[in-house]
């Protein structure tokens, strides 16, 4: 539908679009709610794998800079003598099985973001819907990693985290709403270990 592509012109403000998509809004707040619930609850829980795991994402729609961040704490960590990987989704690939990142693969095999990581970084990386089985394929096939950077997934709470790095654009939080009456993916604010600001929204600038 054309009017989702015109919805991020209007998350800077309010205006008769967010108020109409207010019972959405609500909705996915629901959904958020019971999400919550059930982890509190206990009927779902989160996973560990025996590895230190960091989250970089964010709490809105877009990039906001976390693959560039991604690609520059991986970096870091390895001229620091540790033995990295990184665990994500792979937005855009064609299939939602495991598979581990190659010099060779495709974006359409492992994801635009993956690859580039993968190329820049040379560490392992490993791509799936379940962050948690991609995080134990990588480490089965990787047993030295000890740090897992895991790139987006702030909102994937079946992997257990250690520390959770949040990024955010000039956009901030725009209007304060929630999908898709404003861009926030959850509530804010929300307890993070450490929130950075950056300029722009690319994913890739300065790193192609």
């Amino acid at each position: 539908m054309h009017w989702l592509h015109q919805l991020p012109r209007h998350w800077h403000k309010k205006s008769a679009l967010t108020v109409a998509l207010w019972p959405m809004e609500m909705l996915y707040r629901l959904a958020l709610f019971t999400r919550h619930l059930l982890y509190a609850l206990g009927l779902r829980s989160s996973q560990t794998v025996n590895a230190t795991v960091i989250v970089v994402g964010n709490i809105v729609a877009g990039g906001g800079g976390k693959t560039p961040l991604t690609i520059a704490l991986v970096q870091r960590l390895k001229q620091q003598g540790l033995k990295v990987g990184v665990v994500s989704r792979g937005y855009g690939r064609s299939a939602q099985d495991v598979q581990m990142v190659q010099a060779n693969s495709s974006p359409e095999q492992v994801g635009d973001e993956p690859l580039l990581i993968h190329r820049k970084c040379q560490v392992p990386v490993a791509v799936g819907a379940k962050r948690v089985d991609a995080a134990r394929q990588l480490l089965i096939e990787h047993p030295e990693v000890n740090i897992l950077v895991c790139d987006d997934g702030l909102q994937h709470w079946a992997l257990k985290r250690d520390i959770e790095i949040c990024v955010m654009d000039s956009m901030g939080i725009g209007n304060g709403r929630l999908l898709p009456a404003g861009p926030l993916r959850e509530a804010w604010p929300r307890k993070v270990d450490l929130l950075l600001h950056t300029h722009n929204r690319s994913m890739t600038e300065g790193f192609e």
